[in-house]
């Protein structure tokens, strides 16, 4: 039997989708019996289908696996409900610009079984609502309903070509349980027809006039936040700032390693607040949400602003504008290097790139990146008494992980710390959410170990960690993350820093109110703490059916249980994390709970449980009176 339903798989395989990440309902009987016939039938040529308890979960894992290929997923979930259940994730796959094709089924449409489908549960009625697609739209490339099955293939492939295009981001079709169970006669597409729109370059004259101004500043200055989801980007800014001698680059959005911090030009990760936007007279902003906010940080007056990128007017943005002389509508990979390119073939700009002060800049620019990095690098000494922070802890995992380790990072306040000792220099190995609902890196951690598996060549298979508060942690719906984790195998570091509460409420009220009433009472007054403490763990071990390998780090009569690098040793290298003459407390019986399952091997190399660490120690640079 050929239905719409099963049409609909092939569709999305045709079209280059690999994998779905579904958590089923009553909508769905043709869906499933889809399932069940690619399995029997081309299990080479069918999508992976992947059970998520939770959707929101679901669509953070096809959101991370997006991020790393750049390759559409599928989600499908249940009606209204499940629908309403992505939460969080529909906006940041929508701000992290994730390819994803979102399906939900809608409740029968006849009830008096006119139609194979048609309503035989009580909950057909409770879940028809008057508009569906509504509850996501806003955050949407493109929404439709599909309303035959003589079309569904083309229904598909107009919602990926939207997904695709840039800036890309998630679409959602709907379908009726009769529409999808209807018969069909057997059809293809022809995916070349579907192909994503080509993206734009600048115009001859524009890119002359910008390579003049970069030339001409005396500090110029680029700000990115999304160029690094192409990788080639990242090489060509490279390539860029080595040619522009004294160009520093500035990534305030995040969510992709867009510059390496082992290049001179690099100032790190901020959040719409540097140094260097006050002082720089040319500024190129390149595929950026917010460059700066004005009421932290501003460029001068007299600043010569220009803004590429694909979406310049910020169209999902009801208030958003960056007060450039001129903007376009561009790629960031294309429009670097077609500046590059003119800078190396006019004999005019060849001159003053080579000239003395383009040296005098480049050693300049060497010699500030030199401090910075010694500066940072002072930010992370072993505290006394075996304490550590968040800057202390990132050091270590950046000494003691692979080269080619990928972080997936939701840290929220400790994330420019984060960022600073991390210095990822790899294309594609720092990935953030991108947008503000919080819970995103437990299912975009599983996502993106899935994706770079799939990816990467035989036998090497990077290793991902996944650093997120302690609030984030409990976001992201660990029980359905690790349940996951274990059901197919897909090995992640996760370490929670415990803040012990939310803290970016408290930083945001001391933005406003510096010196008001909140700021003289503590977090447990202010209703943002967790404490007690939940065992983060234990959730992990709990949703693993105890199959988490776990560690954990916390203070015992004013002494850390464990050195926390001998600890993250034995994590990286397998070996087992020593215990012994090193501590000194009296409470042993936490020691025996610390270290849970077998860690004489290194089960993120020789099996795929992941670790859970959770390091309970004061982790944000905020701190709370009392």
């Amino acid at each position: 039997m050929y239905t719409a339903s099963y049409a609909f798989f092939e569709a999305i395989w045709e079209l280059g989708v690999r994998n779905c990440f579904v958590n089923l309902g009553s909508d769905h009987p043709s869906i499933m019996e889809a399932m069940a016939k690619g399995l029997k039938e081309k299990p080479d040529d069918f999508p992976k289908i992947f059970t998520c308890p939770n959707e929101m979960v679901a669509l953070s894992m096809a959101d991370g696996y997006a991020r790393v290929t750049n390759q559409p997923q599928c989600v499908i979930i249940h009606v209204d409900v499940g629908t309403s259940g992505l939460g969080a994730a529909i906006h940041n796959a929508a701000t992290g610009r994730a390819p994803v094709l979102i399906f939900a089924g809608l409740s029968p449409f006849t009830l008096d079984g006119e139609m194979r489908g048609s309503r035989t549960e009580f909950i057909h009625w409770l879940q028809d609502v008057p508009d569906q697609k509504q509850i996501v739209a806003q955050y949407c490339k493109y929404t439709g309903e599909i309303r035959t099955g003589k079309n569904v293939k083309q229904m598909v492939g107009r919602a990926l070509q939207f997904a695709t295009s840039d800036p890309k981001g998630p679409v959602y079709l709907m379908g009726a349980r009769e529409v999808m169970e209807e018969e069909i006669q057997p059809y293809s597409l022809q995916p070349e027809h579907w192909s994503p729109c080509s993206v734009a370059a600048l115009a001859e004259s524009d890119v002359k006039y910008l390579a003049d101004e970069l030339l001409h500043a005396k500090q110029p200055l680029l700000i990115t936040g999304y160029s690094g989801r192409n990788h080639k980007c990242v090489e060509a800014v490279v390539e860029f700032a080595n040619t522009v001698k004294g160009l520093r680059v500035l990534d305030t959005g995040g969510c992709d390693m867009c510059f390496p911090a082992d290049h001179p030009g690099w100032l790190g990760m901020r959040l719409g607040a540097d140094p260097s936007i006050e002082t720089a007279d040319m500024i190129l902003v390149l595929d950026c949400d917010v460059p700066w906010i004005p009421t932290q940080c501003r460029p001068q007056k007299d600043a010569r602003v220009f803004h590429i990128d694909v979406d310049p007017l910020k169209r999902l943005m009801p208030l958003a504008y960056v007060p450039a002389l001129r903007r376009y509508t561009a790629d960031a990979f294309t429009a670097v290097s077609q500046i590059k390119n003119y800078i190396a073939s006019s004999p005019t700009l060849q001159d003053i790139i080579t000239s003395e002060e383009f040296g005098r800049r480049w050693a300049l620019l060497q010699q500030q990146h030199k401090s910075r990095i010694a500066g940072l690098d002072a930010q992370c000494n072993a505290p006394p008494g075996n304490a550590f922070n968040a800057s202390y802890l990132c050091r270590k995992i950046r000494e003691l992980s692979s080269a080619d380790t990928i972080f997936a990072i939701e840290a929220v306040t400790n994330s420019i710390q984060a960022a600073d000792q991390i210095r990822a220099t790899l294309p594609g190995q720092w990935i953030n959410c991108g947008g503000g609902g919080l819970g995103w890196s437990g299912g975009g951690a599983l996502g993106i170990k899935l994706a770079v598996d799939a990816t990467s060549p035989a036998g090497k298979k990077p290793m991902v960690v996944q650093i997120v508060g302690d609030g984030t942690f409990l976001f992201s719906v660990p029980s359905s993350v690790y349940w996951i984790s274990h059901r197919y195998q897909i090995p992640i570091l996760t370490i929670v820093l415990n803040n012990k509460g939310w803290n970016a409420p408290r930083r945001s009220m001391l933005l406003v109110h510096p010196d008001g009433l909140g700021s003289k009472v503590n977090n447990r007054e202010l209703n943002i703490s967790f404490e007690p403490s939940p065992d983060y763990s234990g959730i992990a071990r709990a949703a693993s059916d105890g199959n988490i390998h776990a560690a954990r780090s916390y203070p015992i009569d004013g002494i850390y249980l464990y050195d926390i690098s001998i600890l993250l040793k034995g994590i990286f290298k397998g070996e087992k994390p020593g215990i012994g003459e090193r501590l000194n407390c009296k409470k042993s019986e936490i020691i025996r709970n610390a270290i849970m399952g077998n860690t004489t091997h290194n089960p993120l190399k020789q099996s795929a449980q992941p670790f859970i660490t959770p390091i309970e120690s004061p982790m944000s640079p905020i701190k709370e009176p009392g």
